[in-house]
């Protein structure tokens, strides 16, 4: 069925991609964040006798490998800084700071951390530094708690070779990632997703190609050419392929195991993707048959909340192999 186009409304929604980012340490990390918890700043000499801080296990110049860890510093000077006005969530501090690079005393490269000072007049290159450790460490760069204005003048301290290890070290960490920011899918896509509010399924077709994309995309990827005939496809539709998943995601009430397929709705000229129930998980097939099954949440879901079989003979292969 073809509908007429007309202006959508674009819409927009705050989304958040957020997951945990698990990583193993090797001796020099491990060294330089287990020192961090001990309140100890270390920082490794390179073949030509430079000192990097924060350190690294090969030599950037020669790609040698390095492990020859020594002490620096917890003063130093700012080699450059940015004025953060507005702190996001997870940043170092919830009041306005600088980032600033800090060159440690003893040390030949600049580490980056955030600076505690009362505004951005207070802040210059060339001033001195040292750091606010965290009242509770764990052995992570947030031990620094940030960097805080310095008295004290510059000395030409040498690095000292770091006595040995230290007890109890750190061998990983989990680094939480997080990325906040606001998402408009544009004119193409608010048609499809506010039809899919009054729960049909509109696609759009190329003029050239005559392909119907389910996900409409604004464009033809083949063609380059706009696509507005707005085409309404399903509800039914075939299972093409199809993955059984083990692993439960946090925050998804789905008991495990359970079905994800790729599911051909009718007259569509693409497969999208859609959860299956209502049907043991291996029972699910290629060329099943399925519907949608629609939630009734309070805010009015605006997409399937899963696909179950249709009790429809299973489609030939003939019918969906170019939409696997």
């Amino acid at each position: 069925m073809t509908t007429t186009s007309r202006p959508p409304e674009v819409l927009r929604a705050p989304l958040v991609v957020e997951f945990p980012f698990t990583r193993s340490l090797g001796p020099v990390q491990s060294a330089f964040l287990t020192g961090l918890r001990e309140r100890t700043v270390l920082g490794v000499r390179t073949t030509d006798g430079k000192v990097l801080v924060p350190p690294v296990e090969y030599d950037p110049a020669t790609a040698d490998e390095i492990r020859d860890l020594v002490e620096v510093a917890a003063t130093g000077t700012v080699t450059t800084w940015a004025w953060n006005p507005r702190p996001r969530p997870g940043q170092p501090l919830d009041t306005p700071f600088a980032w600033v690079l800090v060159q440690l005393d003893g040390a030949d490269t600049a580490l980056l951390h955030a600076l505690d000072a009362p505004g951005p007049d207070a802040v210059r290159t060339g001033l001195r530094v040292r750091v606010r450790w965290a009242a509770r460490r764990e052995g992570a760069i947030t031990d620094i708690a940030c960097f805080e204005p310095d008295d004290t003048a510059p000395g030409a301290r040498r690095p000292a070779p770091h006595a040995g290890a230290f007890d109890d070290p750190v061998t990983g960490i989990v680094a939480p990632a997080r990325l906040d920011y606001t998402y408009s899918p544009g004119a193409a896509q608010s048609r499809y997703i506010n039809a899919l509010a009054e729960r049909r399924t509109v696609g759009e077709r190329c003029p050239s190609c005559r392909k119907v994309y389910v996900p409409p995309r604004g464009a033809c990827p083949t063609c380059g050419i706009a696509t507005d005939e707005q085409v309404e496809v399903g509800p039914a539709g075939t299972v093409t392929t199809y993955c059984i998943v083990n692993i439960k995601a946090k925050n998804l009430d789905v008991e495990v195991p359970y079905v994800y397929a790729h599911i051909a709705l009718d007259g569509a000229g693409l497969a999208l993707h859609g959860r299956i129930a209502g049907i043991p998980y291996d029972q699910v097939r290629m060329g099943l048959r399925v519907e949608p099954v629609w939630t009734d949440s309070p805010t009015g879901g605006r997409f399937p909340d899963h696909y179950r079989p249709t009790g429809e003979p299973d489609a030939e292969y003939d019918t969906y192999k170019e939409l696997i």
